[in-house]
């Protein structure tokens, strides 16, 4: 269709006459296109990071667990799981969670060896770059140990005065010092900002878990196709214990995801349907003065395509302006504000871990699916009403 550019100047004159109007229409609609965009970068951000997550993850975990809690494996275990045809390494993991009190933050700490085989690429990488031998030369003098810490970490023990080491608090009561010797960074936000990584020694010590044990125990397939055929075998040797795949933690991810994904869209839901019923209302009929409006146009020799044209127009400048403000406001919020409130629907709003920065992720087909459940349903909403009046007898329409 080729632009008509004296219809064009009448219609950016038409929204100027009635300045009041289309300054409340422009404000409503790049709200709601605002809430949609945000809404959907943020979804894209936090699944783009939670499968990264989860594809870093051991392919089988498992666990001791006795009356719903988790205990330390016996390490011997391993012994028998890796004879099993199929399973390529079975590895003891030493790790857990230690709450910072004064930051009201938990921290996830890793004990690694740099002999043996680690699960992760971050792990490996770590394990390769730093030589923790050096570092913990005697593990029981709290002037040698040392850990690595995440980006997010760092900044969290800096905030408090914690800028070369930290005092881990023991289980009997007694502090062990662990200086900070390098930070880190992954692939995955999510794995890097919270995670420290020190010896399995080290580790030990401050968790005290004996010698013979291990936190869990993790488990790499040669093929990934016979994953539920050796969860059987294990099952089989070991029925006590609970196995954790990596698709089990997949699931759980995204119903856990889903579930307050769907609290948003409740709200949302809401906003849209009052949106949806003002288009209703406004295509319902038009007022006085634009229905005269339309019947001077016709006296004064303007066709049907004319007017349907110029209201094409008003509505496409409105929507389109209002689409344009309203994503370009979401990519600030989300990205350079870090989506304050709206991200917490999704992470929590407890401060269990530090906080992590949002990806960006550019998706064209999310911005198109925003275009189209905003711009074309309030053009449809100008050019419905302005139609059904100029079809009526010119002094109808007048009057």
């Amino acid at each position: 269709m080729k632009i008509n550019l004296y219809l064009l100047n009448f219609a950016l004159n038409s929204i100027m006459r009635q300045k009041t109007k289309s300054i409340f229409i422009t404000l409503i609609f790049t709200l709601l296109v605002f809430l949609l965009s945000s809404f959907s970068l943020i979804t894209n951000a936090i699944k783009y990071e939670l499968n990264l997550t989860v594809d870093s993850l051991p392919q089988i975990i498992i666990q001791n667990q006795k009356g719903g809690k988790i205990y330390d494996i016996d390490t011997s275990v391993i012994d028998d799981i890796i004879l099993i045809a199929g399973v390529q390494s079975a590895i003891s993991r030493v790790w857990g969670y230690y709450y910072f009190n004064t930051a009201q933050v938990s921290f996830t700490i890793v004990g690694i060896e740099i002999y043996e085989e680690q699960y992760t690429k971050s792990l490996e990488n770590i394990a390769t770059k730093y030589n923790f031998d050096d570092m913990d030369i005697n593990n029981h003098d709290n002037t040698t140990a040392s850990m690595i810490v995440g980006s997010g970490v760092k900044k969290i023990l800096s905030q408090k005065y914690y800028k070369d080491y930290f005092n881990f608090i023991k289980p009997d009561g007694t502090i062990k010092k662990v200086y900070i010797k390098g930070i880190f960074k992954s692939d995955t936000n999510l794995e890097s900002n919270d995670m420290i990584v020190m010896s399995k020694d080290t580790l030990r010590e401050i968790f005290d878990i004996d010698e013979d044990k291990a936190s869990d125990i993790v488990i790499k397939i040669k093929n990934k196709n016979e994953i539920d055929t050796i969860v059987y075998k294990i099952k089989e040797l070991y029925p006590m214990l609970r196995i954790i795949t990596n698709e089990d933690i997949k699931i759980s991810y995204e119903n856990i995801f889903n579930y307050k994904g769907g609290i948003f869209l409740a709200l949302f839901t809401i906003s849209l349907f009052t949106f949806f019923m003002i288009i209703y209302d406004k295509s319902s009929s038009l007022n006085e003065q634009e229905r005269k409006e339309i019947g001077v146009l016709k006296a004064i020799g303007w066709g049907i395509d004319d007017i349907l044209k110029e209201k094409f127009y008003e509505g496409f400048i409105l929507s389109f302006i209002s689409y344009v403000l309203g994503v370009i406001f979401a990519f600030f919020y989300v990205y350079i504000l870090q989506a304050p409130l709206l991200k917490n629907i999704f992470i929590g709003y407890s401060s269990l871990k530090p906080d992590f920065v949002l990806p960006f992720i550019f998706d064209i087909q999310t911005l198109v699916l925003v275009f189209l459940l905003s711009v074309p349903i309030y053009i449809s909403a100008t050019i419905i009403p302005s139609w059904r009046v100029s079809i009526k007898d010119t002094d109808e329409a007048i009057r």
